[in-house]
């Protein structure tokens, strides 16, 4: 599966403190049954945005960095062609992003030999105003769902537990959700932090009991998190300790809140 060292592990919940393309190149073939990914958007361009109420700059942090057209499209194949790799042929990537990069994402994916099977519109109940006055409130972002393109090799997708999630009607391609709750920030937070429901939704969708998730750009783990209270195995990999050091802290809180459950 993984012939490198974790920087935290237990059973089912396992943390990679590295660069991606360094600690990936140690996976196995074909060993990982979903991805998750949120890459980079490569919005940090001393811009101003708007958090809580209060102007804050736009930038995340060195790793966000605007790059160049070719940049980024390099840069997106090359993780894109790792995860190819090391994905079984019958499972399924995420990968969400914004219109910064999803586009290269996308052309990306059908160049690395995937599938586009959906693309996902997460559309935001309350996103942060538009400061500028001078386009559309930014209130959604894509997240595209593909497969290897195979024939003859089905994926997982749990139409059934969709539709019921859906008061049993068909799940639609639009989902509407508010931004990450307070209570998932309790631990600290990322500046890029999905919501517990999106992720808890996405591996729902397209998963089962006991399989493993990767996650190439984990930050504060919140697909690990839903991996596990979902029962599947996760591994994530971050280059930053801080956020690392932040998914342990989470996990360590779900465990806690589980323990002091079982005996009340």
């Amino acid at each position: 599966m993984y012939s490198g060292k974790y920087y935290f592990e237990t059973d089912n919940f396992k943390l990679i403190y590295n660069d991606i393309f360094k600690a990936i190149k140690k996976f196995e073939d074909k060993s990982v049954d979903m991805i998750f990914a949120d890459p980079p958007y490569f919005l940090s361009n001393d811009g101003i945005t708007c958090s809580g109420g209060k102007m804050v700059s736009v930038n995340k942090g060195e790793w966000d960095r605007t790059l160049s057209i070719k940049e980024k499209h390099k840069f997106n194949k090359k993780w894109i062609k790792e995860c190819y790799r090391v994905l079984k042929d019958n499972g399924t990537i995420w990968i969400s992003g914004t219109l910064h990069n999803i586009y290269s994402i996308g052309m990306a994916l059908e160049e690395e030999g995937f599938k586009i099977i959906n693309n996902i519109t997460w559309q935001k109940t309350n996103p942060p105003p538009n400061l500028s006055c001078k386009t559309f409130t930014h209130s959604t972002e894509t997240i595209l769902w593909a497969r290897k393109d195979l024939k003859k090799v089905k994926y997982t997708f749990n139409y059934n537990i969709m539709k019921e999630l859906n008061n049993n009607k068909q799940m639609k391609d639009v989902w509407t959700t508010s931004l990450t709750k307070p209570s998932e920030k309790k631990q600290g937070k990322h500046p890029t932090q999905k919501p517990l429901e999106i992720l808890e939704r996405i591996i729902l969708a397209s998963s089962t009991e006991n399989d493993l998730i990767l996650d190439p750009f984990c930050g504060s783990s919140t697909t690990g998190i839903a991996a596990n209270k979902l029962n599947r195995k996760f591994i994530g990999i971050d280059n930053l300790q801080e956020y690392l050091d932040l998914s342990i802290r989470r996990f360590e809180q779900i465990h806690e809140f589980r323990n002091n459950k079982k005996n009340d």
